[in-house]
């Protein structure tokens, strides 16, 4: 069976049309999501990025209040999967499903470029296809992608394995302790500030590493069927 896959589209929402194909060039079927529903018929969901809401207030504080969330979260939380990327990692910690929050780069200027990554957890419903220790480059964009937490936050993250993936070579936005992506504590819900889906095909990518984020959710949503 094909697993369904939603993508949320908000309002400024720049990268679903990416996260859509990547769905679909991994072997799984692409649902498109309006921000102003509220239902979903899907058996996870990505969050994509882009400039919800244009980024006003602050990054993801307005979608985190659209009709979409309320399902979002409520389906997280019976173990739905979710992947919150760049902006969706934003909404994701703007909704309180994952913890810390997006700022500013130290840097104040918007930064693109290949990123490489090491994978920290294999643990996660999202990153089941890759190993501990794992090197992959994915591409990254974002000018408020500094992940910040409180000391208390950040020891639980390192001790309970809830950190994903750490920048290697350079941190690009000041992230506390190179952090750049980290899961709930069920490892269903997943944010990262790099962009997966662009690394799916040899043809527009530096890699294709970003495959394994969408073989590993469909293998457990496999597993759960059978």
């Amino acid at each position: 069976m094909t697993a369904r896959i939603g993508v949320v589209t908000f309002p400024g929402s720049l990268d679903d049309s990416d996260a859509s194909r990547a769905v679909r060039l991994s072997g799984a079927e692409p649902v498109s999501l309006w921000h102003a529903s509220d239902a979903l018929d899907v058996e996870a969901v990505i969050l994509p990025g882009g400039f919800s809401y244009g980024d006003y207030l602050r990054c993801g504080a307005i979608a985190r209040f659209s009709p979409v969330m309320g399902e979002v979260i409520r389906e997280a939380a019976k173990g739905m999967p979710v992947l919150g990327i760049c902006n969706g990692f934003q909404v994701l910690c703007e909704a309180h499903l994952l913890p810390g929050a997006l700022i500013r780069n130290d840097r104040r200027t918007f930064v693109c470029r290949d990123q490489k990554l090491r994978v920290e957890s294999a643990d996660t419903v999202w990153t089941q296809d890759f190993q501990p220790g794992d090197e992959i480059v994915i591409a990254l964009k974002n000018g408020e992608g500094n992940f910040q937490a409180d000391a208390e936050t950040v020891k639980r993250l390192e001790g309970e394995n809830r950190v994903v993936f750490r920048y290697l070579d350079v941190n690009p936005n000041g992230s506390i302790n190179d952090i750049a992506g980290i899961t709930n504590e069920r490892g269903n819900v997943v944010g990262l500030m790099p962009h997966p889906e662009h690394n799916v095909e040899e043809l527009s990518g530096s890699s294709i590493d970003g495959l394994g984020f969408f073989t590993s959710v469909q293998r457990f949503l496999s597993a759960v069927v059978g």
